[in-house]
């Protein structure tokens, strides 16, 4: 009975040896699995600063330095000639190497810009005192300084001595420059007046009178013969005898073809009534059948008479 209880004893405590050297290898055992997972996030978090490090070095040696570019005209009409458009940059101050071909809105490559607020307000400032320009607004991207305006046109020539100008239809003075995709008619007779300078309205009866029927006629060719204007025919038109102020007998107010053949126009818009001639609506009707009919203001007539209530516009034959 004595030697049982011994080796009872013994077991018991060769089974609580083995126990106990478990849990000490168990507890050895865990600080090396933490450890190791500590080192492999420290080296993915080094490998991905290492990645991000390396492409943004890339970057920025390929990509284009941002804050500069080239000015660029928005909106240009089909008749700006490139040296309206020289001269629009040149005020901005871009000074343009070249101009580009129409239709691709004046993208000027040349002297490169400050792409900020205060280049943008500098160019605004400098475009404020062209007269070709209305409600300029020059507008910052990322790639160019935007110019957006309203384009004066000009409908009217007058030459003064030495000096030629335009007149738009708001009586606008604008400098010369040359322009080709426009009937620019030329105005004379017109009363010894100061004329202003440029960017500022002409305070003129007269010339008002003129640019008045050069108007309707231009919104009569964009209605009625959009693809052959009449207003290219048309060489002048004289106001010398404005309001009959030389010879109240004798027509107002005379347009001249390019053979130079008499277009009778008589008084001044909306004054018909007073001089008992036919109505102005009646007078362009006139000048539009004939000019429809024959092709030309230039059919070798003596006149075209507008202003008399009878229609006796003078027919090809007349002229023998």
């Amino acid at each position: 009975m004595s030697r049982r209880k011994k080796t009872k004893s013994k077991t018991k405590r060769v089974t609580f040896k083995l126990h106990s050297s478990a849990r000490k290898k168990q507890r050895t055992y865990r600080p090396s699995v933490t450890g190791a997972l500590k080192i492999f996030g420290i080296i993915c978090v080094l490998a991905a600063a290492g990645a991000s490090l390396y492409f943004a070095q890339k970057y920025i040696k390929t990509a284009r330095p941002p804050g500069r570019g080239p000015l660029e005209l928005a909106e240009v009409p089909e008749w700006v000639s490139s040296e309206l458009k020289t001269k629009i940059y040149n005020a901005a101050g871009g000074l343009p190497m070249r101009i580009p071909a129409e239709g691709k809105n004046g993208a000027a490559a040349g002297k490169i810009l400050r792409l900020d607020e205060e280049a943008a307000q500098k160019a605004a400032e400098n475009l404020a005192s062209v007269a070709w320009l209305d409600d300029v607004k020059v507008q910052t991207t990322h790639e160019r300084l935007l110019i957006k305006a309203k384009w004066r046109k000009p409908v009217a020539i007058v030459k003064s001595g030495s000096r030629s100008f335009y007149v738009d239809a708001e009586l606008v003075v604008l400098d010369f420059v040359p322009l080709y995709n426009l009937p620019i008619v030329k105005i004379e007779g017109l009363s010894e007046t100061r004329t202003p300078p440029t960017g500022e309205v002409w305070q003129s009866d007269d010339l008002a009178a003129a640019v008045t029927i050069l108007t309707k006629l231009d919104q009569m060719d964009k209605s009625v013969t959009p693809d052959k204007p009449l207003l290219y025919d048309i060489n002048s038109i004289d106001v010398s005898n404005f309001a009959g102020r030389k010879n109240k007998q004798l027509p107002h107010i005379i347009l001249y073809s390019k053979d130079n053949t008499e277009i009778i126009w008589g008084a001044e818009f909306g004054k018909w009534q007073q001089y008992l001639e036919a109505m102005d609506e009646e007078k362009l009707a006139k000048l539009y059948a004939y000019y429809k009919e024959y092709g030309s203001l230039s059919g070798g007539v003596k006149f075209i008479n507008l202003s008399s209530q009878q229609d006796n516009i003078s027919q090809p034959i007349d002229k023998y």
